[in-house]
């Protein structure tokens, strides 16, 4: 029986469209329903003298396992404004993604880097439209010519504007590094050691962060994106050979079941050989 659905290319844009369907069916779960899992990062971020520093780790967690040891949480948003994502991977990726093509876009059609604060205003008009929906939470520093600025947008649109910021799982053990040690026109190697120690913090007090520290230092002259400043230095040691041979697990049933298909249309191609 050919397929009665046809596939249309998704809309551009986040789809919450199963949203309603979700709800339904855990009207039909006999157990409790299945909670959200537990994401963990640190980020931060401080102002100097010259510029901005913005810091994260590399841990990708998905609940109590460790999905990737060297995820790239700073991301790139146009040439003078980079952003750091807390939250769920997939959502803080596409929506720097969505920011940074529109930026390009102006950029493209006035022939100058976009500001800082132009880039937090559609930030904030992207997160609230889905009220909480898109699990992203960033801090977006850059420089521009009215200065250096660094923003923390929630991901319900909340803005605030700081000298220093924290956000992640392990946010307090670095807000406390920041609070400690920050004050005005910083060096840039006092920032680059404030902000790192501030990562350092998260990653030894938070168990959702871990890993590298990777630093991301923003100038009128340039970026310097450092990946990674400082490498852990933990590593594991596999003290056993987990490499089975084949059949050391048994095959107890073995079932084929034959799938009846029609052919709905048939095309012929000649293939070019001149």
């Amino acid at each position: 029986m050919a397929l009665s659905n046809i596939l249309e290319p998704p809309a551009a844009g986040f789809n919450f469209d199963n949203a309603t369907r979700n709800a339904a069916l855990e009207g039909l779960l006999e157990g409790p329903a299945p909670k959200p899992m537990k994401t963990g990062t640190t980020i931060a971020a401080a102002l100097f003298k010259g510029g901005v520093v913005l810091g994260a780790d590399t841990r990708a967690t998905s609940d109590d396992v460790v999905a990737d040891k060297n995820c790239a949480k700073i991301h790139y948003i146009s040439p003078n404004i980079y952003c750091c994502g807390a939250g769920t991977a997939a959502d803080t990726e596409k929506t720097t993604d969505v920011l940074s093509s529109n930026l390009t876009i102006f950029s493209m059609n006035s022939g100058r880097n976009p500001r800082v604060v132009m880039a937090v205003n559609i930030l904030q008009d992207l997160l609230y439209r889905y009220h909480g929906q898109i699990g992203a939470n960033l801090i977006l520093g850059g420089v521009d010519c009215s200065g250096n600025h660094l923003y923390k947008v929630g991901p319900y649109g909340s803005i605030i504007k700081d000298p220093y910021l924290a956000m992640g799982s392990g946010d307090l053990a670095a807000i406390g590094i920041l609070e400690d040690g920050f004050k005005p026109d910083l060096e840039l190697e006092e920032a680059k050691e404030l902000v790192r120690a501030a990562i350092k913090a998260g990653v030894m007090n938070d168990l959702g962060s871990g890993s590298n520290v990777d630093l991301c230092v923003i100038t009128r002259k340039g970026v310097d994106y450092i990946r990674p400043y400082q490498e852990s230095e933990y590593k594991d040691v596999r003290k056993m050979n987990y490499r089975y041979g084949p059949g050391t697990t048994p095959v107890l049933t073995e079932t084929a079941v034959p799938l009846k298909l029609e052919v709905v249309e048939e095309t012929v191609q000649q293939m070019d050989t001149a």
